[in-house]
């Protein structure tokens, strides 16, 4: 599966997903880096079928009105040490894969995996 991990999160959740077999970007792979804005992001996840993972609700907003991006996994999880956000991504990664075959738009929390049809 191809992911595009947003500015919010660590660059060392795209690795992890890489690692794991995925296609993963970080927004630091971008031309503008962390800058990059918004809409962009949206394109590079249509033109490339890539699943925008963020904490940024906005994100949300846009999927449901616009359906961009291409795919939405929504991080909802408050703050939280980065060990323990790959270790939340590392027990939940193959349902979220499998979640996306039939949903293009999910939300992950500390305790939960809400799959929104």
């Amino acid at each position: 599966m191809k992911f595009l991990v947003d500015a919010q999160l660590p660059k060392r959740l795209a690795s992890q997903l890489n690692s794991a077999g995925h296609d993963a970007i970080h927004t630091l792979d971008l031309p503008m880096k962390n800058r990059t804005p918004d809409a962009t992001i949206n394109q590079i996840s249509l033109a490339e079928q890539r699943a925008v993972v963020t904490k940024d609700a906005d994100f949300r907003d846009s999927h449901l009105i616009k359906n961009k991006p291409y795919k939405l996994l929504l991080v909802s999880t408050g703050n939280i040490s980065n060990n323990d956000l790959l270790r939340i991504f590392t027990q939940n990664l193959d349902r979220i894969v499998e979640a996306f075959e039939s949903s293009s738009y999910i939300e992950l929390d500390r305790h939960h995996l809400t799959i929104h049809q």
